[in-house]
């Protein structure tokens, strides 16, 4: 009766299985990186076809590319790789360095779990700078093509991964929404953290940079979309490490999340502030069906 009155008993029968037949089974946490790899490519697709929103006054500097289609669906798969190999590297790094020399075949066993989104972001990273040399595109038109997606992918994540899996959870708390997980190694109320980071780093960066791109025309400034939702993450994940539950020893006060996502909204501040200051571009359309031009 104290647990119905203080908090919310996680239901036991939600399970980390979406579908399971016998000894096959569909997880949610690959169905979450399913959605939000193709949630964020057909976002961006979309947007490319807002002609509107590509176009910028007198005052434009020099056409630049806006990516196509064929552009766009490469750069997902450069992005799943970046994100599974950034991911678990950047885990193994930041969280689990011994893992190197004490089971060093463990760090390709992504299927045990072990994930890092700053880690996955370096990989994404890197996916960008080589989806921008080799089809010859602005790196920061890439770039924004990346972020207006991506919070689709992280509210995904951590909502179907994170939570449904009851992991990365919160401090203990005695707010009325707290959660009592399985999972946890006591039967204490915790902050549901998984879906704070759901709603900020997901709906609200969506929202925010779908408003700059189809009311301020940002996608005409390259660097807009991309360093918003870079400001925007490290400060909402900065903002939620008060209530999660710490994943690895601190850095002085600060817990690892909160270190790690400190630089994102300084890198992300120079970025929008040296975008901003930019002339608009005009846009540029490219055939599929050709190779780009640079």
């Amino acid at each position: 009766m104290i647990d119905l009155i203080n908090a919310i008993t996680f239901p036991p029968w939600i399970s980390e299985n979406a579908i399971s037949i016998g000894s096959f089974s569909v997880k949610w946490y690959g169905i979450s990186y399913i959605i939000g790899l193709y949630g964020a490519y057909f976002y961006a697709a979309s947007l490319v076809k807002k002609r509107e929103i590509w176009t910028a006054g007198p005052a434009a500097r020099k056409p630049e590319i806006v990516p196509s289609k064929v552009m766009l669906q490469d750069l997902m798969f450069y992005c799943l790789i970046g994100i599974i190999a950034g991911g678990r590297l950047g885990y193994v790094l930041f969280y689990a360095t011994d893992m190197f020399w004490m089971a060093p075949l463990d760090v390709f066993k992504v299927w045990q779990g072990g994930m890092s989104f700053h880690g996955g972001f370096l990989g994404v990273c890197a996916a960008v700078l080589y989806a921008a040399w080799r089809k010859k595109v602005s790196l920061w038109r890439i770039a924004d093509m990346a972020a207006v997606g991506a919070p689709i992918g992280l509210g995904a994540v951590r909502f179907l991964g994170n939570f449904i899996n009851q992991e990365l959870y919160g401090r203990v708390t005695d707010v009325p929404w707290g959660f009592i997980f399985n999972k946890a190694p006591d039967s204490q109320p915790r902050h549901p953290s998984q879906l704070y980071e759901a709603f900020l780093e997901g709906i609200v960066i969506f929202f925010v940079i779908r408003f700059l791109c189809l009311n301020h025309k940002a996608l005409t400034k390259p660097g807009i979309a991309s360093g918003t939702f870079i400001l925007l993450y490290g400060a909402f994940r900065f903002f939620v490490e008060f209530f999660r539950e710490p994943d690895a020893p601190l850095f002085g006060p600060l817990t690892r999340g909160m270190s790690y996502s400190l630089p994102m909204v300084l890198i992300g501040t120079m970025i929008l502030v040296w975008a901003n200051r930019r002339a608009p571009v005009s846009p540029k359309r490219v055939d599929d069906s050709a190779p780009a031009q640079a």
